[in-house]
Parts: C-alpha cells; structure tokens; sequence
C-alpha cells in the first residue's frame, strides 16, 4: 500500500502536469474502478466534462483535484465545491500519457486534458487488482480555517472523506503541541499512536518503524510517558525519513508502484530497521555494538527493532 512518500510524489507530479487544465473528456473502461461514485458513470463523467483542475491536493494518504466548474479555474470569491478523489489502493497509478501511446493492459479511466504546448493530454488510471478508484466528492471547509491539505493554492477546504484525519508531519500547518496533546492523551503504545489517523496522518509501518528507529524509541512505549523532547525528536524523525523517501522517489518493493511518469522509487535500499531482520544495526555496527534487527508480530503486521537502541520498555503497550 502505498504511504504518504510515494502518494506525494505523484501528488507534486500531477501539480506540474494538470493544474489550470480543463477536462475536455473522459471515458471510464471499467466501472468497477469508480465503484465509490454512488451516483454511476453518467454522473461522474457529468461532473468531471469541461471543469478545470484547480489544484492537487494531499493530506495524509488521501489525494484530491479541487474543479472550477468555469474555464479559468482560478481561486476568486466562490471556492469549489467538488473535488476528483484518487484512491490509488494497492496497485493504483495515475500516469500522464500522450492520446498516441497503446492503453495499458490495465487501463480503467482515461482523462482528457486541453492542450498545453509540451506537456501530455491524457491522465490515465491503471489499476491491476482494482482495490483503488476515482470518484466525485464533496468539499467542506477545514475546521481550523487553514489549507485542506498540501497544494499549490491555500484553499480553505477539505475532500469531505479526509476531514476526520489530523494533518501530516509535511503539511506546513502541522501543529506539534496538538500531536502531543493527543498522544499524551492516549493510553497505548507508541506505534499504534503514529498508526491513529486522528492523531498524525500518513504515517504507515514502514516509516513507522524507520522513524521509531531514527528517534532510537520502541514501538511499545506507552505514550502517556512519552516526554515532551522525545516526542519531539520523533516528529523530527518521522520528517526526517519522509523528506528522504521523497528525494529517492518514494519506497518501492512493489513494482506496481511508480510516479507518474511511471518510474519507481528507491528509498527501500535505504531502509535501517524495516525488512532488515537478521541484519546487523547498521547505527550499533558504526559505535564498535554487536546487534540484530528483531522482527516480531504486530497488529498482524511485523515491527522491526533494534534491541540495543531501541530497548524494550517496561510495562509496555502491544
């Protein structure tokens, strides 16, 4: 599944390519792969032909194209109403293609764009397992009064699906104070903390762990003991990793993964603790420290640790 790195390097990647463009049609090759728009296909391509993308837009994992329902698409006194949500699921790719090239094998949506000199005319929806989808949603006002998300535009609106979710460790409004409080609040174990959409957005296992790693924590910690400066340095870490899983364009081990000029990311090889059991800590190796990177069961997932750097805490949360 792909996590808040990988979703924003597509989301900068639309930004480029489609933003001030107008939607000269679509044709939907498997409905299946807009199945969360309640209304059907008539609707969403009704709402979809002759409006003009105004933004790309993220928060958390949840990705969304604000529409002008006029040809300039710019922000005056009546903010859009509706969005085109993406929900890339397991195997979902947003590509920028040229009408010439053949359709992918798993082509479900395809999205005209008017012309700009130099740039693809179509966005393509690809989607192997169709766990992902695109549809029409609401926008509602951010309850805070800042920017919905990450965008190019500060539009004081949210995708209504996302409006549960507290903002991301990227996002320029973050608020740590607001993340402290919450986990200061909670009663559990420091994972299962990064984990509660309602309490950080975007944050998945894999820089779960990384990041717990990097701020030298276990995963168990119970948060109700977690000081001020070690949630601190582990907002920093969880920007840390992020920031560098976007410089290597995201974590890919699976190859249906890519960016929108459909190239994969590197930042798996980059990885010190997740995936790395069995392996020596390469933190501990450096100080002259014999250890290996645990894995164990976790929420039916897997976390992985470094049982020198990250000791286990007394009367931990699992």
């Amino acid at each position: 599944m792909p996590e808040l790195p990988e979703v924003e390097v597509v989301r900068r990647g639309l930004a480029r390519w489609v933003r001030s463009r107008t939607i000269t049609g679509v044709d939907v090759l498997d409905s299946r792969s807009i199945r969360r728009h309640a209304l059907g296909t008539e609707d969403f391509i009704g709402n979809l032909e002759h409006a003009t993308v105004m933004d790309v837009v993220r928060r958390g994992k949840f990705l969304w194209m604000p529409l002008a329902m006029d040809s300039l698409g710019s922000v005056g006194s009546t903010l859009p109403k509706v969005a085109l949500m993406a929900h890339l699921g397991m195997s979902g790719q947003l590509l920028m293609q040229d009408p010439h090239v053949p359709d992918e094998k798993h082509l479900k949506v395809r999205i005209s764009l008017s012309p700009v000199e130099g740039m693809p005319e179509q966005l393509r929806f690809v989607d192997q397992r169709i766990f992902g989808g695109l549809f029409v949603t609401s926008l509602v006002p951010t309850p805070d009064g800042g920017p919905g998300g990450l965008g190019e535009t500060p539009l004081p609106e949210i995708a209504d699906e996302a409006s549960h979710i507290a903002r991301d460790p990227l996002d320029p409004y973050f608020s740590f104070e607001a993340f402290y409080r919450k986990v200061k609040s909670r009663k559990t174990g420091l994972k299962r903390a990064l984990l509660d959409q309602s309490v950080i957005s975007g944050i998945g296992n894999i820089y779960a762990d990384e990041a717990l790693w990097r701020a030298r924590l276990h995963y168990a910690r119970p948060t109700d003991t977690l000081r001020r400066s070690d949630a601190a340095r582990l907002v920093q870490a969880v920007e840390d990793v992020m920031n560098a899983a976007l410089a290597a364009g995201g974590t890919s081990f699976d190859s249906l993964y890519v960016n929108v000029n459909g190239d994969s990311g590197y930042f798996a090889r980059s990885l010190n603790a997740y995936g790395r059991a069995g392996e020596l800590c390469s933190r501990c190796e450096a100080a002259g420290l014999h250890s290996i990177i645990k894995r164990e069961q976790f929420m039916n997932r897997s976390s992985y640790t470094c049982p020198v750097c990250q000791p286990r805490p007394r009367n931990g949360r699992w």
